[in-house]
């Protein structure tokens, strides 16, 4: 019954175009919501079933799709939601299930591979290379991620031209139509991006811009959903921008920072009230202090400062644009350098991030570490690489944890006076650098050597950051 409504609805139509085939039109618009909303026509049991408590679920899914397109919700099938369904665009569907795509699918590492497995002959191949290049540099200049091109083997994104059927179960349907699509973040086949070798592909504005479809498929393999913003790069259907002026919008960076969180930049030379010269001119004293990598980073209420030593340069972003997902005034922090592992603790919560890439299933309390519900929060942490322990500091004692056994060493707590000798109670950050514990206690640090177990320096707290 459904179906013959929808021929009567195009039959009005193609009373103003003699072109339109009713039936055609009206497979096709079965085909298009079954693929991109979830439609499920009359033969299958589910829908029978749907039939019976929603009769009118064809003309939903209409209206579904003429709302996220911003078309007026007439639940029929009129000229301008024929035309859209008729503008090429992205293989994705548009409304996503769990089952498709898990919430917040994303890579949980940040340095990815990408690889060409084969090149299109409408190009050349060193274009297409570039190309690929840039709509990677897209995404990597707004967030923590890193790429690297590999030229055998498998990579995390496999890159591929290909016609019709190819293996995926989502085939090509020729020129126009579908695009390109893309698979979400995990093992084998996901993360795959997939192009439509029927479509002539180009660098300019003729055929079909390959950049421009490489950024949005991208997007895919990163982790993003499409949009409903016709400004965002993550829009279902394919319209022509000048790839030399092409910004991502607001919205692009804002969801995929969400992911990933942002870079840290540079700073400019200090101007008055900027973070840096608030670090500079006033005492000041630290939340938490650690290492990851070759860097220091030091965290202060909402900021967070990091540091090359030896270098000049100092940098600063907001703990929120570095990773979304973790509360300001982080209260201790240590790496275990040879796993790229950075825990971060606030109160009685702990989380985990490896490779500058927040965990799943955090936060998690610190009394699964072994703590007494007696500790409220962490005063400071450090890891010493040589005994493969973490000392936890809180007021006068500390606690010493083993990282190969997970489990908090016997004996403990102890006073802190009692292992680090000119050390006070009420430690606010302690790091490990090059042989030695650097301790923050209020606007000064102490540099102390565990081997003679004594303090060797006394310094003010922001001198690493070149004040």
């Amino acid at each position: 019954m459904k179906f013959l409504m929808l021929i009567a609805v195009l039959q009005v139509s193609a009373s103003r175009a003699d072109s339109v085939d009713p039936v055609k039109e009206a497979e096709f618009a079965k085909r298009y919501l079954t693929h991109f909303y979830g439609f499920e026509d009359d033969r299958s049991p589910m829908a029978k079933t749907k039939t019976k408590t929603n009769r009118n679920f064809l003309e939903e899914k209409i209206q579904e799709m003429q709302e996220f397109f911003g078309l007026e919700a007439t639940g029929q099938l009129d000229t301008p939601t024929l035309r859209i369904m008729h503008t090429p665009r992205c293989g994705m569907p548009d409304v996503q299930h769990l089952r498709t795509v898990p919430w917040r699918s994303r890579w949980t590492k940040r340095h990815l591979t990408y690889r060409i497995f084969n090149y299109t002959p409408d190009m050349k191949r060193e274009d297409v290379d570039y190309i690929f290049q840039k709509a990677f540099q897209v995404w990597s200049d707004v967030t923590t991620l890193k790429f690297r091109k590999i030229y055998k083997g498998q990579a995390d994104i496999m890159i591929l031209f290909a016609y019709g059927a190819h293996g995926d179960y989502s085939s090509f349907d020729g020129r126009g139509g579908t695009l390109a699509h893309a698979f979400y973040p995990g093992p084998g086949i996901q993360g795959d991006a997939h192009f439509d070798e029927a479509e002539t592909w180009t660098k300019s504005y003729q055929g079909t811009n390959l950049f421009l479809v490489a950024v949005h498929e991208l997007g895919h393999s990163l982790g993003l959903q499409h949009s409903n913003n016709p400004q965002s790069i993550m829009y279902p259907t394919y319209r022509y921008l000048d790839p030399n002026a092409f910004r991502l919008s607001t919205d692009d960076i804002r969801n995929i920072q969400y992911l990933y969180g942002a870079p840290v930049r540079n700073l400019p030379s200090a101007n008055p009230g900027t973070p840096l010269s608030t670090v500079c001119h006033q005492s000041l004293s630290f939340d938490a202090v650690t290492t990851v990598g070759d860097k220091i980073f030091f965290f202060k209420d909402r900021f967070l400062w990091w540091k090359l030593p030896g270098s000049s340069a100092t940098n600063v972003t907001s703990i929120s644009s570095m990773w979304p997902s973790i509360p300001s005034g982080i209260q201790a922090a240590y790496e275990i350098e040879g796993r790229n592992q950075l825990f971060l603790f606030k109160d009685d919560k702990y989380w985990l991030i490896t490779d500058l890439v927040p965990q799943p299933h955090y936060p998690r309390s610190i009394y699964s570490l072994g703590f007494p519900e007696s500790v409220k929060k962490i005063d400071a942490a450090v890891f010493d690489p040589f005994r493969l322990k973490v000392y936890f500091f809180v007021d006068k004692q500390y606690w010493r944890y083993d990282v190969k056994q997970y489990l908090m060493d016997p004996a403990y707590p102890k006073l802190i006076s009692s292992q680090f000798p000119g050390v006070m109670p009420n430690v606010d950050a302690v790091f490990y650098y090059k042989s030695h514990y650097y301790f923050f206690q209020g606007i000064y640090q102490l540099e102390y050597d565990p081997f003679l177990h004594h303090v060797t320096k006394k310094l003010k707290s922001t001198s690493w950051l070149g004040c």
